[in-house]
């Protein structure tokens, strides 16, 4: 039985237990390029399954070289995913896109190459995989006819791991994630300042913005905290009364999934996210059931929903509950069986489509 060639660009810790789960159903050869990674934590070096370290380039010959069953590609890479595609199509093997979007990015560049090549993509791949159905029906509505989802997903057993809960304020709310205006972090800032929480007694903890130790904080203060290791993430995670996800739409971005939310979750930590954080489009962050939702770049809805979670505990509590009950669902194993589903589709019948007789079926940027 061929591999099943896997192109991405980077495989950072979170992901080395979803493609040894995939390899256990379905093997499968990672091509791995490198480059520009949205990811806060670094590339492993050793995935853990086949792999190997390949130039955006030479994807193309790769897929087309006959060696695979399939070929996979995700949307990272100017070069990567049109090569993936052109390779596949040349070879006459069948081409699955694995998509992370629910809207495209408008920046110049994405709206002269971009978003040619992937409506085209839509329409011409033999099956879609995508993050979740919010991105299922963005794909779906642009022409994918053969749609099949594979949940986000983290280690569960790693986050959902008992945790000594230091508590040195009453109440904490942490935020994790990179600086930049995507993430929020400045809107949070101000919905704190207008929430009215009492400044003696609770905190507010930003992970991964500023330079600071790992610490709790001391009660009252806003702590900026640098990036963290795992194991420190989910102390402080552990500790939160609430985390919050205030991400923001950009002309270059829109959150794909959000993992922090399945990170927080597992430590029964209720969420409080925008809705344009993709772990509620996609329905995992549920508004009253497991967390709040509000209105992105709205800072007195987001204060509005700190003070509430502040408040309530009882709130809290059921929220945290229901959180780790529903996150249990979002597993590796789920993640893959969403790959095997859209490979098996080939097998069941879909073919790679030969170029028509006349026509360029290069991808427009390789034209």
């Amino acid at each position: 039985m061929k591999p099943v060639l896997f192109v991405t660009n980077h495989v950072p810790p979170e992901r080395v237990g979803a493609f040894a789960a995939l390899h256990r159903r379905v093997p499968i050869e990672l091509a791995v390029f490198g480059g520009r990674s949205i990811h806060a934590t670094a590339g492993v070096d050793d995935p853990g399954v086949p792999h190997r370290r390949v130039g955006q380039r030479a994807v193309a010959r790769l897929a087309a070289s006959g060696r695979y069953s399939a070929v996979v590609c995700g949307t990272a890479g100017r070069v990567a995913l049109p090569a993936a595609w052109q390779g596949a199509r040349a070879g006459r093997t069948p081409f699955v896109l694995w998509s992370a979007l629910w809207a495209h990015p408008r920046t110049p560049a994405q709206l002269v190459a971009g978003a040619p090549l992937m409506a085209a993509l839509y329409r011409d791949a033999d099956a879609v995989v995508a993050y979740g159905p919010h991105v299922a029906a963005f794909a779906k509505a642009r022409g994918a006819s053969n749609v099949h989802i594979a949940p986000q997903a983290v280690d569960n057993a790693f986050w959902g791991a008992p945790v000594d809960r230091e508590r040195t304020a009453s109440f904490v709310a942490v935020f994790l994630g990179r600086p930049g205006r995507a993430k929020g972090a400045t809107v949070l800032l101000d919905a704190w300042r207008q929430s009215g929480v009492d400044a003696s007694a609770a905190a507010l903890v930003l992970v991964g913005v500023g330079t600071g130790s790992a610490r709790q904080p001391a009660g009252g203060a806003v702590v900026f905290v640098g990036p963290q290791p795992a194991e420190q993430v989910r102390n402080f995670l552990a500790a939160a009364d609430v985390c919050v996800i205030p991400s923001l739409r950009t002309r270059s971005f829109r959150e794909p999934w959000g993992l922090v939310a399945n990170e927080a979750m597992n430590q029964s930590t209720p969420v409080i996210a925008s809705e344009e954080v993709g772990a509620v489009a996609g329905g995992l962050v549920r508004h009253e059931r497991n967390g709040l939702v509000v209105a992105a770049d709205d800072a007195p809805a987001l204060a509005a929903a700190l003070r509430r979670m502040h408040d309530d505990r009882a709130l809290r509590a059921e929220l945290g509950a229901n959180a780790r009950r529903d996150v249990a669902a979002y597993t590796f194993e789920a993640w893959a069986a969403g790959f095997q589903s859209a490979i098996g589709s080939l097998r069941r019948g879909a073919v790679a489509r030969p170029p028509s007789r006349g026509a360029d079926r290069r991808p427009p940027s390789l034209r």
